[in-house]
């Protein structure tokens, strides 16, 4: 399935921003209860459970929050750098490869985690589980040559 080309619009990275913004401002102000569920997409008939993940700059030093779909898979938590199928990782794929410990906010929850990229065999694994959460996850694979990454978030000790 080819890209929509209207996703490659530089107003698009800016909405996206921008509304990632807007959500992480609501979701801590309200504990998740505004902007704990993802209602875009196939998310619309099937809302999707949202977290905070916190991560630092690996060039800046910066702290960095992004909103995300995540799936739980017993102790660990699952989540995608789909960035919606465009053709380079999220920065925060590479910021937690280069610092993995760190933290997500669930609802209120502040859990420590450690940040791994799944290997071959645990992502083909776990792509089953996530189509189920987030049908869209296999339109953004077919839109990008790379293939999609997905990170197990393992709780740790603070």
């Amino acid at each position: 399935m080819d890209r929509p080309k209207q996703l490659d619009s530089p107003m698009v990275t800016t909405i996206i921003k921008y509304m990632s913004k807007v959500n992480t401002w609501a979701y801590r102000r309200t504990g998740g209860r505004i902007g704990g569920t993802w209602r875009v997409g196939a998310g619309l008939r099937k809302p999707v459970p949202t977290l905070l993940l916190n991560h630092i700059g690996r060039k800046s030093g910066k702290p960095f929050t992004a909103p995300l779909l995540y799936l739980r898979d017993g102790e660990d938590i699952v989540i995608v750098a789909s960035q919606g199928g465009l053709p380079k990782n999220p920065q925060w794929y590479y910021n937690l490869v280069a610092q993995p410990d760190t933290t997500v906010q669930i609802g209120k929850e502040r859990i420590p985690v450690r940040a791994r990229v799944a290997d071959d065999a645990e992502r083909d694994r776990l792509w089953p589980k996530l189509l189920e959460l987030y049908a869209d996850f296999d339109n953004y694979q077919s839109w990008t040559e790379r293939r999609i990454p997905v990170f197990v978030l393992s709780p740790r000790t603070a």
